[in-house]
């Protein structure tokens, strides 16, 4: 029996769903999904293990132009993706009509590997627009096959994956058969926690927030987690942490539901804000979060 196996990258503008098609794939809740723009901010790796075949998808940030240090580094998590992809999936939305960043547009046009074009939220369109959009991708991006799906319904999410497992070399597997990432258990904490302050704070908040598990602490019935929350600024500490504490209370307990969840276990976590003054443009703090590889 001849095996599979590949990298397989997702690449797209903010918000069109790959991170919700990501999880479709596995199965699981590797990403992060909120209704904002740049939610995820590194590359993940999910891996799905069949008897023959090993796909190992990877989730990017969204393609935005770059304002400061960390979005520049978030574009180079991008740029990799590029490079050790043996599908790319390039991923837009019903009415989008171009890519933020016309160099990666040309990259995916003049790809010398296959390429999946995912046209997304078709549940949100009719015949005549689908049709339309059908038409203009498919002129646009003549190199790609094209499928229209809906990731959130799960429509035509099994029809890609079947295609991208056709498509994969014949190669051994490049991780163990019972391994589901990359990344250690610590980041999915960070991430829990991001996507709950992403929720349930407005405006700059998310954004200059990053977060830090300094002890992650596993008994066999309980997950012991202490975690800090840095922010640039000390009136943002007082936003996170809120009336008496009340808002910090309420990421805690989010974050504690959704850790259950994805651990199997009962949680105790402890969350703590600390201002760490203008980290998305320090390089030495950029590195220390895992961003400038």
């Amino acid at each position: 029996m001849t095996h599979k196996a590949g990298f397989v990258n997702i690449i797209g503008n903010p918000n069109v769903g790959k991170s919700t098609l990501m999880n479709a794939f596995i199965g699981e809740k590797l990403s992060i999904i909120t209704s904002k723009a740049q939610t995820t901010r590194h590359r993940i790796l999910g891996i799905v293990n069949g008897d023959d075949f090993q796909v190992i998808l990877s989730d990017t940030p969204g393609i935005i132009k770059p304002a400061y240090e960390l979005q520049e580094s978030m574009m180079g998590f991008v740029k990799s993706a590029f490079e050790d992809a043996d599908v790319l999936i390039y991923m837009v939305e019903i009415g989008e009509k171009e890519l933020k960043d016309e160099a990666f547009f040309n990259k995916i046009k003049n790809a010398k590997i296959p390429v999946i074009l995912l046209l997304n939220k078709i549940d949100q369109s009719n015949q005549e627009q689908l049709e339309e959009q059908v038409q203009f991708w498919a002129e646009k991006v003549p190199n790609a096959e094209l499928y229209p799906i809906s990731a959130l319904e799960n429509f035509n999410v099994r029809e890609v994956f079947d295609r991208i497992v056709e498509l994969l070399p014949v190669s051994p597997a490049f991780y163990p058969k019972d391994q589901l990432t990359d990344k250690p258990e610590r980041f999915f904490v960070n991430e829990a926690i991001r996507e709950k302050i992403l929720l349930y704070y407005k405006k700059e908040i998310p954004y200059a927030v990053e977060i830090e598990t300094e002890e992650f602490f596993e008994e066999e019935s309980i997950i012991r987690i202490r975690s800090v929350i840095m922010v640039e600024r000390d009136s943002q500490k007082g936003i996170i942490i809120g009336h008496k504490g009340s808002a910090l209370k309420k990421v805690g307990t989010e974050a504690r539901k959704e850790l259950e969840k994805f651990f199997g276990k009962k949680i105790h976590i402890e969350l703590y804000v600390k201002i760490n003054k203008n980290w998305r443009s320090n390089e030495r703090q950029l590195k220390r979060f895992g961003y400038n590889q």
